[in-house]
């Protein structure tokens, strides 16, 4: 049924979107508690 698969395929594109963005702001926070972290060492 093509009906299906478009759904299918239409939450497999939300789900993966949603996974990159999760990940991608997460390596970012660490990455910017790295340098927060680093630049508060010093002091």
């Amino acid at each position: 049924m093509p009906g299906m698969s478009e759904k299918w395929a239409e939450r497999q594109i939300a789900v993966r979107v949603l996974i990159y963005a999760f990940v991608t702001h997460a390596i970012a926070g660490f990455i910017w508690l790295l340098f927060y972290l680093g630049g508060h060492a010093e002091h």
